[in-house]
């Protein structure tokens, strides 16, 4: 399932990070990308323990980790740390699927991006994800997040003006497949909506437990 999450950070977060953007160190992404990776890597990724890229990458972990909606669609157990990201004309990120683990305890169900740049500043940088019906191409609004399936072949296309501002993580979720993630996330979205609209009843306890056993039956904690 790929989920996009609008006004995840509200405007006026988004306008200063990408000011405090200006004041963090940057240093080639290759750093950070294994030997497959390395070959079609080209971008900028803030230093480890900058203090303002530190202390932006910890607000953002807090704000995606507590999103209602983000945690219902992905049940996050843990997050991975932030990655502050920038192209700058001529970068890309060719095709790759992200390494599976973060660290050596961590494995990585959900990738996520944050955009920060609002579209119309820059051309080129769409987020592609490669599934069963081909490539899908996303370019939001600064302040949304794209989750996706940590499986999903994907890649960044050139910047070919302005600059690309992004921050990218991984989740560890409570519920290890993406389809069942899925299936769990429609059931309660049909749920809340049938039980707002109707109240409690026979049929919405019904669904409560499904949902309830089923989160049950696939959490792996």
């Amino acid at each position: 399932m790929i989920q996009l999450f609008e006004n995840l950070v509200p405007p006026a977060a988004v306008a200063e990070i990408r000011a405090a953007f200006a004041t963090i160190a940057f240093r080639d992404g290759k750093a950070s990308a294994g030997a497959q990776a390395q070959l079609v890597k080209d971008n900028l990724q803030a230093v480890p323990g900058d203090p303002v890229g530190d202390r932006i990458k910890a607000m953002l972990a807090d704000a995606i980790f507590r999103h209602q909606e983000f945690r219902l669609a992905m049940r996050p157990k843990r997050l991975s740390p932030i990655v502050l990201s920038k192209y700058e004309p001529g970068m890309e990120y060719g095709a790759h699927v992200d390494h599976p683990l973060s660290g050596e305890d961590m494995r990585r169900d959900v990738s996520f991006t944050l955009f920060l740049s609002e579209p119309e500043t820059y051309d080129g940088g769409a987020l592609v994800i490669i599934d069963g019906g081909g490539e899908r191409a996303f370019r939001p609004a600064a302040g949304t997040l794209i989750a996706y399936p940590a499986t999903s072949i994907h890649r960044v296309s050139q910047v070919t003006r302005g600059s690309r501002l992004a921050a990218v993580g991984w989740a560890q979720s409570m519920i290890r497949d993406a389809a069942e993630r899925e299936l769990l996330y429609d059931l309660n979205v049909a749920r809340l909506n049938l039980f707002d609209r109707h109240g409690k009843s026979e049929d919405s306890d019904r669904l409560a437990k499904c949902a309830a056993n089923l989160f049950r039956k696939w959490a792996d904690l």
